[in-house]
């Protein structure tokens, strides 16, 4: 979401993205994957989040909360502009205020004008209904904002133990300020709402991120201490990452802090339950990101520099899913389940008949890889020109060598140097259930579009989308590769196929 050309130097969920709906569906797409929505920490990152509940307020539009009479028009004018890429450290500086502002002025005319009744009403009713995961977020964030620390076991001992009467104090010291992150919170819920609700019309759906490990300056790993590997001064004692791989020769440590199974099972997975019922009220679809961290992780000693000196740990795997689906119900479930994916990691996914990821651009390197390519696809496969991790397909055809491009212009033909869309139409041609092209391969961007490098902890996430490039004739030469390639899901279409079934000749023959 923060990569769209919004007013205020960070996408959001205004305007430009109704915007981009719009061009979605004139381009007959039906689903929007977007990258996580929680508030995000040091880095940036949406996979180092401080909360795996909460959204990110950076992402609330001021457009629309001066149409909703939260702030005056001329209070946001003067904000960055809708080009160029995100500066996080300015947005934090200049759009934060004006957000708290706007929340401030809604509590203050909520309660007692009538113009602002139904909504004080809808905000009371969501502070009700979320307040599991609100309250605490909402102190912590404000706790944040208070010590400035950079981490919340930086904080005095009391408050980082969570001493009731500790607690107590800042409730009562900070109600106001406790209230403005919820009215932020129920902000973020509203125009997500509206946003879907928009998407939904079109019938997009709205395909969203579940990283598997959380951040350790997180709310949940403050609020819930005993479900993680910490010792008995919150630190650490293991971390989370992937040993080394095609994307680093030392491997990726993560950092974030392991989580305490055995003490998750003995609750019957309650932290994992509510974790997966707020993801699915959120989106339509979720990708589970590091699926293979359910069947097995990767524990690395919190004392090592690098990914390389860690060890395989197992991990609950079916036991999780089964709990999942008791409390929840069946599950709209994708597992990302590349790099190195075990026959136990396989089986798990097959059990839980969760499709599984491939991507074109890995599919090049050597025989081996042509798992990635589409004569390899499966039905149950959701497939990718490159995915935010990847360069993007013209920046990784600039840098890759002469095998690979050989490769690629012997499955699609000759591309003069321009690769993008003919991998597009390998893409979504094949039989995968559903097919995904990055943002900047649409628009066929460079390197200097990409949008992560992993194991590089600067200079990510950055990326926006230029103003106006959604054009009608994208738009157009989409929806025809939707059409020839049948990914249009037109009920139209199913019903004539039922009622004119192709003859018994003729489907033998084919």
């Amino acid at each position: 979401m923060s990569s769209l050309a919004s007013y205020g130097g960070i996408g959001d969920l205004g305007p430009a993205a109704h915007e981009f709906v719009a061009f979605l569906a004139a381009a007959k797409q039906h689903i929007w994957q977007v990258l996580p929505l929680c508030p995000t920490g040091f880095g940036n990152s949406p996979y180092a989040g401080s909360s795996a509940f909460a959204g990110n307020p950076l992402l609330v539009s001021l457009e629309v909360l001066a149409d909703w009479g939260w702030i005056e028009g001329e209070r946001i004018a003067g904000l960055p502009g809708r080009s160029g890429n995100v500066d996080f450290d300015e947005v934090e500086m200049r759009k934060l205020p004006l957000l708290h502002e706007a929340a401030g002025n809604f509590l203050d005319r909520g309660v007692s004008d009538p113009a602002f009744a139904e909504q004080w009403k809808q905000f009371e009713t969501f502070c009700h209904e979320q307040a599991s995961w609100l309250n605490d977020y909402a102190l912590y964030a404000e706790l944040k904002r208070q010590f400035k620390t950079g981490a919340w076991t930086e904080w005095p001992l009391p408050l980082r133990r969570r001493d009731p009467q500790a607690l107590k104090e800042i409730y009562e010291s900070s109600s106001r300020a406790l209230t403005q992150e919820q009215a932020l919170q129920f902000a973020f819920a509203r125009q997500w709402a509206d946003l879907r609700e928009a998407a939904a019309r079109h019938a997009i759906r709205i395909l969203g991120d579940v990283a598997i490990f959380v951040n350790m300056d997180s709310a949940d790993v403050w609020v819930h201490p005993e479900l993680f590997e910490l010792d008995k001064d919150f630190k650490p004692e293991r971390v989370a990452g992937v040993p080394p791989d095609y994307f680093s020769a030392t491997g990726q440590r993560w950092g974030n802090p392991l989580y305490r199974w055995n003490v998750l099972g003995e609750s019957g997975f309650r932290w994992w339950i509510e974790r997966i019922r707020r993801a699915i009220e959120l989106y339509d679809i979720v990708r589970l990101d590091h699926f293979r961290g359910f069947e097995a992780y990767w524990a690395i000693p919190a004392e090592e520099e690098t990914a390389v000196n860690g060890e395989w740990v197992k991990a609950p795997g079916l036991e999780l899913f089964r709990a999942l689906e008791t409390a929840l119900g069946p599950l709209p479930l994708i597992a990302e389940d590349l790099g190195m994916i075990t026959p136990a990691v396989d089986a798990l996914r097959q059990e839980l008949k969760m499709p599984s990821m491939k991507v074109i651009q890995f599919g090049f390197s050597n025989k081996g890889a042509h798992l990635h390519l589409p004569h390899r696809y499966r039905p149950d496969t959701i497939a990718y020109t490159g995915t935010h991790d990847n360069d993007t397909t013209q920046g990784w055809w600039q840098t890759a060598g002469e095998a690979e491009h050989s490769a690629v212009q012997a499955l699609v033909g000759p591309v003069d140097g321009r690769p993008v869309w003919p991998l597009v139409r390998a893409v979504e041609a094949s039989v995968a259930q559903i097919a995904v092209v990055p943002a900047q391969d649409l628009l066929q961007l460079g390197s200097e579009a990409r949008m992560n490098t992993p194991a590089i902890p600067e200079g990510n996430w950055r990326w926006r989308a230029p103003e106006n490039c959604w054009s009608p004739e994208l738009a157009a030469k989409l929806a025809a590769l939707v059409e020839v390639s049948d990914r249009d899901n037109d009920p139209l279409d199913l019903e004539l196929e039922t009622q004119n079934p192709v003859p018994a000749a003729e489907a033998a023959e084919n």
